[in-house]
């Protein structure tokens, strides 16, 4: 198991490598200098030039990168354009913790809703339950996270008038406490839901037709164990996939989602940063955030073998 975690953990090095080379260039190709925006649009040219040169944009690309490179492997992700303050500050003070909440309440709330739904669906197949359960999947599967977080602000968060009480329960804005997480969380975790959903169902319908699932009915065993205990162990390998999957796009998500319910997260500060051409922020967000999606699946990657002995780590 050593071996093989050490083993993996090389293997994500080319990975990280590969996303902060694509997203130093990508920066550079968006239109807009970095340098005109931090000396303002009335600065002149020495004072453009004197900032070019003080942020080393002068250099040739290919040494920017090497230099942004070997600092960050000290751990040192720059200094950012517009505050000067280091990227390591920027990110880790508040930012990240807000973010990482977020989208862990969020894949609670998804694994929780889609694992029951998709075991209803799977019990109950071809029956009304079924069909509802898939239908309400595809609904929230449908919906862009910024349209669902806009309705809940309106319904939950603003409120509407039903039969003389107003639903303004949640806040609308902002990050504490645990009602600021309930209209967030749904927003970001509905899409995850569904998927979990249609895939513990699919799972499930494979599992429950095997072999040693009609054994232990025939020995009498009580459906709840046979469903909780065999069924659902064997199906959660795939579902497990998916997760992991599902962290890296609550990550992406969570830009849109934090944007509309004004949170102050990566998301929100990825948005500001490539607004304003601060290339370290952006550089240093996503390798950030490429950092957690790799770990994640390599966590995803060692419960396979906790869910199942069988399963051999390569």
């Amino acid at each position: 198991m050593l071996v093989y975690i050490i083993r993996r953990i090389l293997q994500t090095i080319p990975v990280l490598l590969g996303v902060v080379l694509v997203v130093f260039l990508l920066m550079h190709l968006i239109p807009g200098d970095p340098a005109q925006i931090l000396a303002g649009e009335s600065a002149s040219p020495e004072r453009v030039e004197q900032m070019r040169e003080r942020l080393g944009l002068n250099d040739p690309i290919p040494v920017q990168y090497l230099k942004y490179l070997g600092n960050a492997i000290r751990g040192d992700l720059g200094e950012s354009i517009r505050s000067g303050r280091p990227v390591t500050e920027e990110i880790f003070n508040s930012r990240f913790r807000t973010t990482v909440e977020l989208a862990v309440v969020s894949m609670a709330l998804s694994i929780f809703l889609g694992l029951i739904a998709g075991i209803i669906s799977a019990v109950k197949r071809y029956s009304i339950w079924d069909v509802s359960v898939m239908l309400i999947a595809l609904f929230g599967l449908s919906m862009p996270n910024f349209w669902l977080g806009i309705m809940l602000i309106i319904w939950f968060g603003i409120g509407i008038d039903i039969f003389g009480i107003t639903t303004n329960w949640f806040p609308v804005a902002g990050w504490g406490t645990w009602q600021h997480m309930v209209l967030p969380a749904i927003t970001l975790g509905t899409a995850g839901a569904a998927i979990i959903a249609r895939m513990t169902r699919s799972s499930m319908l494979e599992v429950i037709n095997q072999d040693y699932i009609r054994t232990a009915r025939a020995k009498g065993v009580k459906e709840a164990v046979v469903i909780y205990k065999h069924a659902l162990r064997n199906a959660l390998i795939p579902v497990v996939t998916v997760v992991g999957l599902q962290f890296g796009a609550l990550l992406g998500g969570a830009v849109l989602t934090e944007a509309v319910f004004a949170i102050n997260g990566m998301g929100r500060l990825i948005i500001e940063a490539i607004n304003a051409r601060d290339f370290p922020v952006v550089q240093g967000t996503v390798l950030v955030a490429s950092v957690m999606f790799v770990l994640v699946n390599l966590l995803v990657d060692i419960s396979y073998r906790l869910l199942n002995k069988r399963v051999e780590l390569n």
